[in-house]
């Protein structure tokens, strides 16, 4: 080797006995389970957004979005120290001298690949969803898309990862986390004088622990108070947070125009009514919560016309899809489809007023959409059209 450059490490230059099969195992076990609930969760709020026509979504219970969620973001906090240990862990066995023996040598060329797809694929999903949960997009392509391809990929790497490991794992679990076992081929025969096995798993259940504690009360509001990670602490106009405003949606001029009027289409027929026109209908109430991609929500209370009222005026009856459109122009989320089963819905609403008061126009005035169980982005602020799709 060139005089100046470092020797390559090997496995065996790793002497902590902290670094084990039975360590790994461990933490590994909960790192799954924090990543199958975040797979999960993940796959119900992407067919939340982009539901497909075989799909019908539940509109019970009215949380049943702020929970998926929120289990989605907290998952995914969790496993954050947990993925630094598995790592920090296992980090020798890419120093190792590859077998000799071609059924070897296969099972060890699929355990490092999948570590590297699992390892990279990890580290992606969990620090693009963490951004997204501060909504911090220091890139180009399109944050969810890219997150649930790679939610697959990952989900896949690390399936192929237990299936090779598999004999090892259960070796692992069948005896002390203390005991060395043949496959710790990187540790000293010594215990460790400080920390022992035992801690460092105590001390990664304590930090996941942590983590979860500072983040969670972006969607319980009783631990907001302790959650200094949490990005959202409840607070906003009438006591509900936002997350784009009218400003930002550069719709303020539109939605305060006298001249406003909320058009109403069946095919051929079209009705355009005026906002007090819309007070001037029968009014319901309703306590559903707003709940964000991003891991938040929040319950308030909101008032105005059930869809079914308004439909009837346009002579549809609620079983029917519809399409809103927003007044805000362009954006991911200015035309919302709106399935039939939740505009039958007693409690989706075209909601005027929030916790008691006008609407803000920062929440929506005129008027927005309120549904239960769905994802706040699809509860449409500024609302310029209700359609029944053709």
């Amino acid at each position: 080797m060139a005089r100046g450059f470092p020797r390559r490490p090997k496995e065996g230059d790793f002497s902590s006995p902290l670094r084990s099969a039975a360590v790994a195992a461990r933490v590994g076990l909960w790192l799954g389970v924090c990543f199958g609930i975040a797979f999960l969760t993940g796959l119900y709020s992407h067919f939340s957004q982009d539901t497909p026509p075989w799909l019908t979504l539940p509109t019970r219970p009215v949380n049943l979005y702020r929970w998926t969620q929120g289990l989605h973001v907290l998952a995914g906090t969790a496993a954050v120290p947990l993925l630094i240990v598995k790592l920090w862990t296992v980090y020798p066995r890419l120093f190792a001298r590859f077998p000799a023996g071609r059924r070897d040598l296969v099972l060890t060329g699929l355990e490092r690949g999948s570590i590297a797809i699992l390892g990279g694929g990890s580290i992606f999903q969990l620090m693009t969803g963490l951004q997204n949960t501060a909504q911090w997009y220091p890139w180009r392509f399109n944050f969810r898309g890219t997150h649930y391809a790679v939610a697959w990929i990952t989900i896949g790497a690390l399936l192929v990862h237990i299936a090779v490991k598999l004999p090892v794992i259960r070796a692992a679990f069948g005896s002390d986390v203390e005991a060395r076992q043949p496959s710790d081929r990187a540790v000293t025969a010594e215990r460790s004088a400080g920390l022992s096995r035992r801690g460092l798993l105590r001390a990664t259940w304590l930090a996941s622990g942590v983590a979860v504690l500072t983040t969670a009360g972006i969607a319980v509001p009783a631990l907001r108070r302790v959650s200094v990670f949490g990005v959202r602490s409840g607070s906003g106009p009438q006591d509900l947070p936002v997350n784009k405003s009218a400003r930002a949606a550069h719709v303020t001029a539109r939605a305060l125009d006298p001249s406003y009027r909320l058009e109403l289409r069946n095919g051929n027929t079209v009705r355009r009514l005026r906002r007090d026109e819309l007070l001037a209908l029968p009014q319901a109430a309703r306590t559903l919560p707003i709940a964000c991609v991003e891991g938040w929500s929040a319950s308030a209370r909101w008032s105005g016309v059930q869809l079914r009222d308004l439909l009837a005026i346009v002579g549809s009856s609620a079983d029917v899809d519809l399409v809103v459109r927003s007044l805000q122009v362009g954006g991911a989320y200015s035309v919302m489809d709106l399935p039939a089963n939740f505009v039958r819905d007693d409690d989706t609403l075209l909601a005027l007023g929030l916790n008691g008061e006008d609407l803000s126009i920062d929440h929506g005035f005129p008027c927005r959409i309120i549904a239960p169980a769905r994802p706040g982005v699809l509860q449409t602020k500024w609302v310029a059209s209700i359609e029944v799709a053709r």
